[in-house]
């Protein structure tokens, strides 16, 4: 007589023994691939955008009411104490602020907050930025992007830069990780 596996009766407990092993082998498998996916994957938060800290920084109120502070991948924009920051931050402000977005992350920075490429009504916050010359490239963090974003990120700064917008109106102007070291005693 054979079973559904189509082994003997007689085979049965070994192929029992076997499977299961073969079970938990596989369970443990799934399992170590789905946390190292999770750190691999992007997730997506909808909400609010309730406040707009300067030009890559901004806080998104999700459907639960939680409240997330959120950094604009790809880029860097000029701090607030910095030449052009409230410029930038008002930018934003216009793009974004009170309005729905949407923010494609996938990691976290050192002060815990998200790190992702937001969206609203389908523009691009951080290409936007570039575009009117109010944030460079974060080139420290350029291998994050995707190389078409990279191409992206890189053309819409260049543009920018030739056409003298924002902050490359100014012949040498001072970018913001340059600027944070001379502000740190």
């Amino acid at each position: 007589m054979r079973d559904l596996t189509g082994a003997s009766s007689a085979a049965a407990p070994a192929l029992a023994r076997y499977s299961g092993g073969r079970t938990l082998l596989g369970g443990l498998l799934a399992l170590f691939l789905s946390v190292v996916a999770q750190g691999l994957h992007a997730d997506i938060l909808a909400g609010r955008c309730v406040a707009v800290f300067d030009g890559d920084t901004i806080v998104v109120r999700d459907t639960h009411r939680k409240r997330h502070e959120v950094r604009l991948q790809g880029i860097d924009a000029p701090e607030k104490g910095q030449r052009y920051g409230s410029i930038s931050k008002s930018n934003l402000s216009a793009l974004v602020y009170q309005k729905q977005v949407a923010v494609d992350w996938d990691k976290r920075d050192r002060y815990g907050r998200l790190v992702g490429r937001v969206t609203s009504n389908g523009v691009d916050a951080s290409r936007t930025q570039l575009e009117a010359g109010l944030a460079w490239v974060y080139r420290e963090y350029l291998d994050e992007l995707s190389l078409s974003d990279r191409k992206l990120f890189l053309q819409a700064e260049s543009t920018a830069q030739h056409k003298r917008l924002g902050l490359w109106h100014d012949r040498d102007p001072t970018p913001p990780w340059v600027w944070r070291h001379r502000a740190m005693p």
